[in-house]
């Protein structure tokens, strides 16, 4: 049984009940719901702070601009891996940036996540030092987050990049594509 088969038995069983909930209801609580049991509450999308938009929709894709963390977070977000940060401050900077994404990304699905069907691309830029090698685990601070809101749907290609500067000197830059339901 596919999704929509799924959604479209509860919603003919709820109404057979009695029930106010309908499937689109349902599906469009999941995500959310979600997001609650994490103790997530997103935020307003950022604006752009230079010449771009923060996300373009092409066909059944949102390719989402680099996202940056805030500068305001309880952990720094803003220097340099390997000489500044540690790599638990870039595994939270690199998740406070998927905080971000996400919020980005409902804005861009017209507030409902759950018109989501995969993440398929992340590239994670790490702003570090020449002899930093685990950009990897930084940037798994997005991943694991994008993977425990969509489950394995949230696992995307990905690329985890060191670079030697980042707009703003900001620890942690990621780009995105999303694969949505129109």
């Amino acid at each position: 049984m596919n999704r929509r088969t799924f959604f479209e038995m509860l919603g003919t069983a709820s109404v057979a009940l009695g029930l106010s909930t309908t499937s689109a209801e349902a599906k469009t609580r999941k995500v959310d719901d979600r997001l609650r049991e994490l103790g997530i509450e997103l935020e307003t999308p950022s604006t752009p702070a230079a010449v771009y938009v923060p996300y373009r929709i092409s066909g059944q894709q949102v390719f989402i601009a680099g996202q940056i963390p805030p500068a305001n977070a309880a952990t720094p977000t803003f220097g340099k891996l390997g000489s500044d940060l540690t790599v638990d401050e870039g595994y939270a900077a690199a998740r406070l940036v998927g905080l971000r994404i996400l919020a980005q990304l409902k804005s861009a699905c017209g507030g409902d996540l759950d018109r989501v069907v995969q993440c398929v691309q992340l590239r994670g830029f790490v702003n570090c030092t020449a002899d930093f090698s685990e950009q990897s685990t930084v940037i798994n601070g997005a991943s694991e987050l994008l993977r425990d809101v969509f489950g394995e749907q949230g696992l995307a290609a990905r690329a985890a990049l060191g670079t030697n500067s980042l707009p703003l000197n900001a620890a942690v830059e990621i780009e995105s594509v999303f694969e949505i339901r129109r």
